[in-house]
């Protein structure tokens, strides 16, 4: 049997892995029927919680953080589950952080800083912007997995690290794949926000593909998710209403599987076959691509790889064998059972 993890527990009580760190560090706010059942799993299976340093000496602690912006989305299960593996096997603890979509990761990060005695830090998600002057008064490696554009204005690109697909180029990809196959009315789920993200760099592939085919975007097709915590319910609500608007569409193209997942449920209750008047594409790449009706075509990202090599690199820097580095994967387009040629 392999060894239990947070994200094995987590899948056994039907929670996120927020929820089982809350349960684990006695948190208050978490239902306590919820709190007694994680704990049951958790006697039952014998797991050895990781996730906190709160037990170990100041002078000895050796704490890797993980800062998550959307733990609720299961793109980053694997990734947690790669990083929990690596920080145990060099006999760390790891500090597992759910960033709320109105809080700065890094100054979340610099407040874990003050509590823990961190060695290293791993974000996750997030915004692709930040401000140097907050990084720079990081006192530990950091690097930013997921995100590979210029973090920071003004920041040297010496002083943190990335591990990443090319958002923009594969998002152009998906798009160009779809024109491809003769579809030109594109709808896509998006983000509204302001914020610099990896979102908006997927929205920018897509635009820059429209216009390299010359197809006008329609703002009537352009959709936004009411919030950047990507979920089913989101997926589902943002294409029943674009149905409802009676705005003709003959492929979507979704940000995430989460919300790509949605939209089928969304599109199968109109009476909306997909793909025969309908095509949809995700992106990611998540387990649930491959067993969802009709199976879903994506954009895979190696999130397993990102997330050794993200490890890899961190306790190099750690351990003073290397400096920063920049790593970039190249994305695969699976293609599925949701998308097909049309004339």
């Amino acid at each position: 049997m392999s060894e239990i993890t947070i994200v094995e527990i987590a899948r056994r009580c039907g929670v996120g892995v927020s929820t089982v760190s809350r349960a684990i560090n006695n948190h208050s706010d978490i239902n306590p029927e919820t709190k007694k059942r994680i704990m049951e799993v958790i006697r039952e299976t014998g797991y050895i919680p990781n996730n906190s340093a709160r037990n170990l000496k100041r002078t000895d602690a050796k704490c890797i953080a993980v800062l998550v912006r959307g733990i609720t989305n299961p793109f980053f299960a694997p990734m947690i589950e790669v990083v929990e593996k690596e920080v145990e096997e060099r006999k760390y603890a790891l500090v597992i952080r759910h960033v709320e979509s109105n809080e700065d990761e890094v100054d979340v990060a610099l407040e874990l800083e003050k509590e823990k005695r961190l060695r290293g830090i791993i974000f996750m998600g997030g915004a692709a912007k930040h401000s140097a002057d907050k990084i720079k008064q990081l006192n530990v490696p950091a690097v930013f997995a997921t995100i590979g554009s210029d973090i920071a204005d003004d920041l040297s690109r010496n002083e943190y690290s990335t591990v990443s697909v090319d958002d923009e180029k594969e998002s152009f990809k998906v798009v160009e794949y779809l024109i491809g196959l003769g579809h030109k009315k594109i709808a896509i789920l998006t983000e509204g926000s302001d914020t610099p993200s990896i979102v908006k760099l997927r929205f920018k592939g897509y635009l820059d593909a429209l216009k390299k085919h010359g197809i006008k975007p329609d703002e009537k097709l352009i959709r936004y998710v009411d919030r950047r915590i990507y979920t089913f319910g989101n997926g589902y609500e943002t294409t029943r209403n674009l149905i409802e608007s009676g705005e003709k569409f003959t492929a979507i193209y979704c940000i995430s599987d989460v919300l790509a997942v949605g939209a089928l449920r969304a599109l199968a209750d109109a009476g909306i076959r997909v793909p025969d008047d309908v095509s949809v594409v995700g992106y990611d790449g998540q387990e649930i691509a491959e067993y969802c009706v009709p199976r879903l075509t994506t954009l895979r990202q190696p999130m397993v790889d990102m997330a050794e090599e993200a490890m890899k690199l961190l306790f190099s820097i750690i351990d003073k064998e290397s400096g920063h580095k920049h790593i970039v994967f190249p994305g695969e387009l699976i293609v599925g059972e949701s998308t097909r040629k049309i004339k």
